[in-house]
């Protein structure tokens, strides 16, 4: 009987009108791209979407921690011992690493909880952006590093540590809105969004320059000023589709600075 339906089937699709056919498969193509777009729109999606960035960063932020460990318990022996010898670098280097774990356990928290976009740009260039974007700074770790004088060696610290902080007020005010594709969540326009429009990319950009000062060098100088360019192209692709998404956007940018106030 299966051969005989199997017979039928195929003896009815060479009667069938080649419009029919035609119909049959632009209304299967319809149906398989409503559903593709309604797994989109759902939260199990984006986890999914985000889970290489979510293992990436609980990669990294584990491996900061055995070092670490190292650096507090040596603190907690210069403070016991002697606090009066204890080296400011060792207590600015800790401060920025501890600063970078936090900011990297942020990230996990929000990448995991955050809400589904709305709108999202599609092309190649703006996820070229993106990714190429955050994850460019990695190349730092390719450069050997120099000996720098006490100054130099602080001030990194503190660029590293104050770029690191706002960075993390800006994630906290993003919370939920977080995305690393020019996509559109919600529109926070509070906090240190309400000075600039891009902080965390600031505080981001201020960092790495304090991480690029460690590695003075032409190479190093070449690969800060390709983030920094990464990121201004970052910037332009999510304002894009922010315009797209949020009708209240026009006027956001209008009163606020993309980067510093008064200036750009």
């Amino acid at each position: 009987m299966g051969s005989a339906f199997a017979e039928h089937s195929k003896s009815f699709r060479r009667r069938a009108p080649r419009c029919c056919q035609q119909g049959l498969g632009k209304m299967i193509n319809a149906m398989v791209t409503g559903r593709l777009k309604a797994l989109r729109r759902t939260k199990l999606y984006d986890l999914f979407a985000a889970a290489p960035l979510i293992a990436w960063y609980g990669y990294c932020a584990a491996q900061m921690l055995p070092q670490l460990a190292q650096q507090i318990a040596l603190l907690k022996l210069f403070v016991r011992t002697d606090p009066s010898m204890l080296p400011a670098t060792l207590v600015f280097r800790t401060v920025s690493e501890v600063s970078t774990l936090a900011f990297l356990v942020l990230l996990v928290v929000m990448f995991t909880v955050r809400h589904i976009p709305q709108r999202a740009t599609l092309g190649f260039r703006p996820r070229f952006a993106a990714v190429v974007g955050t994850f460019l700074s990695v190349g730092f770790l390719l450069l050997p590093q120099q000996e720098l004088s006490y100054a130099l060696y602080l001030v990194s610290l503190l660029l590293v540590i104050g770029g690191t902080v706002f960075a993390i007020c800006a994630l906290l005010v993003l919370g939920r809105s977080i995305s690393l594709l020019p996509e559109a969540r919600r529109l926070v326009t509070r906090g240190p969004y309400a000075l600039v429009r891009h902080p965390l990319y600031l505080g981001e950009m201020i960092a790495v320059a304090g991480v690029a000062l460690q590695y003075r060098s032409a190479g190093a100088l070449l690969l800060l000023g390709l983030v920094w360019a990464f990121l201004l192209w970052r910037m332009k692709y999510e304002e894009h589709v922010l315009f797209q998404s949020f009708p209240e956007y026009g006027d956001y940018t209008a009163r606020t600075a993309r980067l510093v106030p008064g200036v750009y």
